[in-house]
């Protein structure tokens, strides 16, 4: 958690130390569609939606850094062990079907290079950050609650990354639309089985730029 807020802290920053030699910067805001892949076998892959906003310094003609905040809004986890499990360290989970709620944020920066073709500025990016999810501690009160024993989960802000692109349509010299970005999300939480696990997860973004 202290690397990752190193990181981000670092990076924000660079962000406004380069902010003072330039006058090129962006500000957005965007609605958001997250598919997160947890790792337990037994829970499926869950659909958030939400959105947020941030915004990118650009200090050379194609490269910038970018900072965003992402919020989800909750979303149910359905969680059915068919028999009972004895984890390695003696902690059990009774057979049955538990249920949890989950909201999640996303704070992540990096670099952002784009380029204009006319009206059109495709750009990719990598972000680095963390995020928090509550899903996993609530599935564990939940066993608990059912006669489990096992340990409980702290909250978790765990490494997270984004690495993807998308699309920017000038409609004017200071407003853009984005009606595409993708990424592939990275997250590693742990869950009620094992220790830190790597989630493999899509986004998708679109929204309104503001230019400056």
């Amino acid at each position: 958690m202290k690397i990752n807020r190193a990181i981000l802290v670092g990076v924000i920053l660079l962000s406004a130390t380069v902010a003072l030699g330039q006058n090129r910067f962006e500000l957005f805001g965007e609605y958001s569609y997250l598919r997160f892949n947890p790792t337990l076998s037994e829970t499926s892959n869950r659909s958030f939606n939400g959105g947020g906003g941030g915004v990118t310094i650009y200090f050379a003609k194609v490269l910038g850094i970018k900072a965003e905040l992402m919020g989800y809004g909750r979303t149910s986890f359905t969680t059915t062990f068919a028999s009972s499990v004895i984890l390695p360290d003696g902690s059990m989970i009774p057979a049955g079907t538990y249920k949890a709620q989950g909201n999640m944020v996303t704070y992540l920066a990096g670099p952002v290079v784009s380029t204009s073709i006319s009206k059109v500025a495709p750009f990719g990016e990598l972000l680095m950050g963390a995020s928090h999810n509550n899903a996993y501690a609530n599935l564990e009160r939940s066993i608990i609650a059912g006669g489990g024993n096992i340990s409980k989960i702290p909250t978790q802000h765990p490494f997270t990354m984004a690495l993807g692109g998308g699309l920017d349509i000038s409609i004017s010299s200071q407003v853009s639309i984005r009606p595409i970005e993708i990424d592939y999300l990275l997250s590693r939480y742990s869950n009620p089985l094992s220790g830190p696990t790597n989630q493999n997860n899509f986004r998708y973004c679109g929204g309104i730029v503001l230019k400056f």
